[in-house]
């Protein structure tokens, strides 16, 4: 099989491969999904490749039963956070995706976010409210910082998990108790108003390349856990249908962004562009981003030329340790 950039693939080569899915994070079930679709495109492609929950198994069994790579598809905690990626550079097996410190800040939007600043990318004004900090009179006091509306979401958590649109003073409190349930630490956005758009980026370092944007659609501006993957209500337009400058310009933002950061292998990261005066403004980033029918990359691969299944090859191919032996 040939990639885009014409590289030969043997699937052969990689020997004895594990789909992580699955996990113990709050999006066990959308890395269910993830992981059923990554497994049968490596199946398809002729990779020997099999499925591996880590909430049903001790990773060491990966090093035990032979395991040479590992793509991972598991989302949030104890897959995306550097944890799991830790774990597989102590049992010395090559994996998908960025690092154990570039995947522990990336999953941390807070530190992500002064990353960012550090940088001079353009992220929206934020107000953390740590433990002892949660109380009615500290977050009723947000909303003079960041005005209204603004966005009340638990910094470790993703696929919209815990978010919540806040629109007036009386919301705050209901707003901080929802994030708690999911992380100890509350971040307080200022809302950008106008088009959500997401951009991939994979490889690594200067031959990382971004790959065609994303323009999202939801029902009422309600891009929620539901609607990302359980309804056709949300509409994607890749091409994006943007003007080339904004695309290249969100495109040159993105991969700064997963640089300076330290990814590699790939990423998606999620972005708003402000109706008022055009500018984009980085939300997030995500290091095992969704693979599922209605996930993302895959469509801006598509429109880039990169079917699913030589789309999962190619992030295969791409699988290392921080560190090598």
């Amino acid at each position: 099989m040939n990639t885009k950039d014409n590289t030969v693939i043997d699937p052969k080569s990689f020997g004895k491969v594990a789909v992580l899915m699955g996990g113990t994070s709050a999006e066990r079930e959308v890395s269910l999904m993830s992981g059923s679709g990554v497994l049968a495109a490596l199946k398809a492609r002729g990779v020997d490749a099999h499925a591996f929950d880590p909430a049903e198994r001790e990773l060491g069994e990966l090093k035990r039963e032979g395991f040479q790579r590992c793509f991972i598809t598991l989302h949030g905690r104890h897959g995306e956070d550097g944890t799991v990626q830790g774990a597989l550079e102590l049992l010395g097996i090559p994996y998908t995706g960025p690092g154990v410190l570039a995947s522990a800040i990336a999953m941390d939007k807070i530190m992500t976010k002064r990353m960012w600043i550090a940088e001079s990318l353009p992220t929206p004004r934020y107000v953390v409210l740590p433990p002892g900090r949660q109380a009615h009179e500290d977050a009723r006091g947000v909303p003079d910082v960041l005005g209204l509306p603004l966005i009340v979401k638990p910094p470790h958590e993703g696929s919209s998990i815990g978010v919540t649109k806040v629109k007036g003073y009386s919301d705050m409190q209901e707003a901080v108790a929802l994030s708690v349930r999911y992380d100890p630490d509350v971040l307080c956005e200022e809302f950008i108003e106008g088009e959500e758009v997401t951009c991939p980026v994979i490889g690594t370092g200067e031959q990382a390349r971004a790959l065609p944007v994303i323009r999202i659609v939801a029902p009422d501006g309600a891009y929620d856990y539901q609607n990302k993957y359980f309804t056709d209500e949300v509409k994607y337009h890749c091409p994006s249908g943007l003007p080339d400058a904004e695309e290249r310009e969100i495109q040159r933002i993105v991969l700064a962004s997963y640089r300076a950061l330290g990814c590699r292998g790939w990423g998606r990261a999620d972005l708003m562009i402000r109706a008022s005066d055009r500018k984009p403004f980085l939300l997030e980033i995500n290091t095992s981003p969704g693979m599922t029918s209605h996930s993302l990359v895959p469509m801006s691969a598509k429109a880039a030329g990169l079917s699913y299944e030589d789309l999962c090859l190619a992030l295969l191919a791409s699988a290392a340790l921080d560190n090598p032996a």
